[in-house]
């Protein structure tokens, strides 16, 4: 009989060090989730579904965009999102962490090279291992320590295109990359910039296009707009020159062979894309919730410098953040703790997100009850 004692005994070590994962229910009051703009569940994607199954658009694909799997619903949504955020062209794939497997696989060639921010998303690195390129990490945000690595990559005899990636919004840590900076870095040395709008896509910028708003449509900037956090569905559209979408549909393994995105969830996001459209200020509500949070979280429990609508309450130690998101979860509030290898080691921290899925008093409610739990010993 096959036994599997080593999976259980690495099990095991991560249950010892507080690094055990589950998968737990959603109860109480959401602290967790990516749902901005409360639309995941909301009255206008129910209506819309119902409207798009009776004229029947189709709740599976059945095959890959290159063979039979192409679907009206797919083309439109591209065309839609191309013009919403500006773009030459889109593409759409079934998750935000396939197309970032498909664009550091896929677009930067051999000879090139991958500077990234140390901070981004596991997604990312899964592609540029997958890919051959060379890769280098620079500090996290530090646009000047990156030219130094681009100036000694150079001076090394590296000639290849140059490909500068960061997030516009860091998950973990809720902080803004300086786009600025970036965006001359990568023009004084003719690179091409690859921003992954993820959590910025809905939230942030005209009309929620994101802080790459003013920049895209570029021919050398790529960006990554998932579907399945503020916009309330699932998938990602990468927006990017028209060479570029065509390689990824030509190489990119993660779309080629890969059952396309249900038509339904096409239909979905373009009636997420309406919305924001129609909408001239989508976010103002979730502004005033997000400096609402701020002020409580820094009078509360003296957390400053928060920028955006995801709050890290770094702990430190595993077991001790866990054992605190626990006791908030009994209290009522849905927080989750986010220990290695998601972030650094001794950075284990709360993630706390703030949605439209909350009001201003369970807001204020949760931040009381966290300074409680902050003053006293977690159960461990």
């Amino acid at each position: 009989m096959i036994g599997f004692e080593t999976h259980q005994n690495a099990l095991d070590s991560l249950k010892t060090r507080g690094r055990y994962r589950i998968l737990a229910p959603c109860t109480g009051y959401d602290f967790a989730s990516n749902d901005y703009l409360e639309l995941a569940r909301s009255k206008i994607l129910r209506d819309a579904a119902i409207t798009a199954i009776e004229r029947g658009v189709g709740l599976g694909a059945g095959a890959s965009r290159l063979l039979r799997g192409n679907d009206p619903e797919h083309e439109a949504l591209e065309s839609e999102a191309a013009t919403f955020f500006g773009a030459p062209k889109a593409l759409f794939f079934g998750g935000g962490f396939v197309a970032n497997t498909a664009i550091f696989s896929t677009l930067p060639r051999q000879g090139d090279l991958i500077l990234y921010d140390a901070l981004i998303h596991a997604s990312a690195h899964d592609g540029m291992r997958l890919g051959r390129a060379q890769t280098i990490a620079f500090k996290h945000n530090d646009a000047s320590h990156a030219e130094s690595l681009i100036t000694n990559w150079k001076n090394q005899g590296g000639t290849g295109r140059i490909w500068l990636a960061f997030e516009t919004l860091y998950s973990m840590d809720g902080d803004r990359a300086p786009i600025a900076d970036f965006v001359a870095l990568a023009q004084r040395h003719d690179a091409v910039l690859v921003a992954d709008e993820a959590h910025a896509t809905g939230v942030f910028g005209v009309q929620g296009r994101g802080f790459m708003s003013a920049y895209e449509g570029q021919a050398d900037i790529v960006t990554l707009h998932t579907c399945g956090k503020a916009l309330g569905v699932s998938g990602a559209l990468v927006c990017a020159a028209e060479p570029l979408i065509d390689t990824l549909i030509n190489k990119a393994r993660s779309f080629i062979f890969a059952t396309a995105p249900a038509p339904l969830s096409a239909a979905l996001v373009r009636t997420s894309l309406q919305a924001l459209r129609q909408d001239p200020c989508p976010s103002d509500a979730l502004s005033k919730q997000i400096s609402h949070a701020h002020q409580e979280a820094q009078k509360k429990c003296g957390l400053t410098i928060l920028q955006s609508q995801i709050i890290p309450v770094i702990i430190s130690d595993d077991k001790h953040t866990m054992a605190i998101a626990q006791n908030m979860q009994a209290r009522g509030f849905d927080i989750r703790g986010i220990r290695p290898p998601t972030v650094p080691r001794g950075t284990a921290r709360l993630r706390i997100s703030i949605t439209l899925n909350t009001s201003t008093t369970q807001i204020s409610d949760m931040f009381s009850a966290l300074a409680e739990e902050l003053e006293s010993r977690p159960n461990v």
